[in-house]
């Protein structure tokens, strides 16, 4: 067996897992970081993921990577929804009071090589990945986690570690193997999402996220940076699994996609033609009452699983990992200091980084929680006071401050009035 020393041990190489790792070096922190897929082989069609938040953007830009991928991301200007073929929703994202006003839709792949690029310069730290890695095990002693057991195709190895950080995901195997799937609740919801992707329709702008609703039907439609639109079909719970079983092919979907969104009807007759052009999601929530225990954190959707609506996994997973960094930093003492044999982790940083994120997943979940049941209403009086609802909002400015911010501006605070008059600051998002 191999074994190895670090300050952090990171599990899992999706975006919070690559960018606590680029955080802590940039602060002079030493990281193994556990990548359970193969870079040598492709990780296949991408449906989701892609959706960065205006904050997310600031946080990109923060870790210093957004100027790597400028030219990979395409700008998101507005948010549209129509309901019973209406537009009830028009938001303009140029027109909020914020420093990073526009989301981005930015391709997996581009954004964890540039998360994964070294960070050099002098008090630089050091992170070295295994790929491909799979954690089988925690380590202990004294009651704290101590490390990580992994698997890899050389063998297995034992990575000591001062804290040791799940990032693998809703199905976390860290959280598991920690014990706080006892503290964790699962919700379901009332649907699942097939995802998809299609031609672009021609009549649409290429820079506005849409929602399409018909009575308790709807679908998320958002540009894709190879230059297909990402299409997330709501079906009932294990629908899909009775559409199949039954049959239908997969033009009960281009049914349902032409009702709510005629003009992609003929994409839709050419980009969905077998059940293998198409990804089911399984949605639910997971809320874990902690996120740590002496020696090991949760981030990202390990911690809090949330669903795909206005796209917050991705987004979450930056803040949580911006969020740690500088704490463990300062927690693990000067770099002579650095053997985790002699440093850990106080459990008192890990409960205050809990502290300090769970208000913002809160209130994005809240929202989120808001919008599926808005969605779904189907008699027609809901399906009235829906459309009367997101009437009001796209009238105010105002409420769409107040209705979005917790999504796209979590925790923010608005620029001065003057500034915010003029436009804000020049903004370091791609054009």
């Amino acid at each position: 067996m191999t074994r190895t020393e670090t300050e952090v041990c990171v599990v899992g190489g999706g975006p919070g897992g690559r960018a606590l790792a680029r955080a802590l070096t940039r602060l002079g922190r030493d990281v193994v970081l556990l990548e359970k897929r193969d870079p040598a082989k492709s990780a296949g069609p991408s449906f989701r993921g892609e959706s960065v938040s205006p904050d997310g953007v600031r946080l990109l830009d923060g870790l210093g990577v957004l100027g790597r991928v400028r030219e990979a991301a395409h700008r998101v200007d507005r948010l549209e929804i129509q309901d019973a073929g209406r537009k009830v929703l028009d938001v303009r994202f140029a027109g909020f009071p914020y420093a990073y006003r526009h989301p981005v839709e930015l391709a997996q792949p581009a954004l964890l090589s540039a998360l994964a690029e070294p960070v050099r310069g002098p008090g630089a730290g050091r992170c070295a990945v295994l790929a491909p890695a799979t954690a089988v095990g925690l380590l202990r002693e004294d009651g704290a986690v101590t490390g990580v057991r992994a698997g890899t195709p050389e063998g297995p190895v034992e990575i000591r570690a001062a804290l040791t950080v799940g990032a693998d995901g809703r199905y976390s195997a860290v959280r598991r193997m920690a014990g706080l799937d006892a503290h964790a609740r699962r919700t379901p919801l009332e649907r699942d999402v097939i995802w998809l992707k299609l031609p672009f329709p021609e009549a649409w702008d290429r820079r506005a996220y849409r929602v399409r609703i018909c009575r308790g039907s709807h679908g998320l439609f958002l540009p894709s940076t190879d230059g297909t639109v990402r299409v997330g079909l709501n079906i009932p719970k294990g629908g899909l699994r009775e559409l199949r079983s039954g049959g239908a092919g997969p033009g009960v979907l281009r049914e349902r996609l032409a009702k709510l969104a005629p003009e992609a009807a003929e994409a839709a007759r050419e980009g969905l033609r077998t059940w293998s052009d198409t990804a089911l999601l399984d949605i639910f929530t997971t809320e874990v009452a902690r996120w740590w225990v002496p020696g090991l954190v949760l981030i990202g959707d390990a911690a809090h699983t949330l669903s795909p609506i206005l796209g917050q996994g991705v987004n979450h997973a930056l803040a949580d990992a911006v969020a740690l960094a500088p704490l463990v930093a300062d927690a693990l003492g000067s770099r002579s200091a650095r053997t985790p044999a002699g440093v850990r982790a106080p459990a008192g940083v890990l409960e205050a980084f809990q502290r300090g994120r769970k208000g913002d997943v809160a209130r994005s979940r809240a929202l989120q929680l808001r919008q599926e049941r808005m969605f779904t209403l189907a008699a027609p009086a809901a399906a009235v006071l829906r459309r009367t609802v997101y009437r009001a909002v796209n009238s105010s400015p105002a409420l769409q401050r107040r209705v979005l911010a917790p999504a796209y501006f979590p925790g923010r605070r608005p620029l001065p009035r003057t500034e915010a008059a003029a436009g804000g600051p020049r903004e370091a998002e791609p054009v």
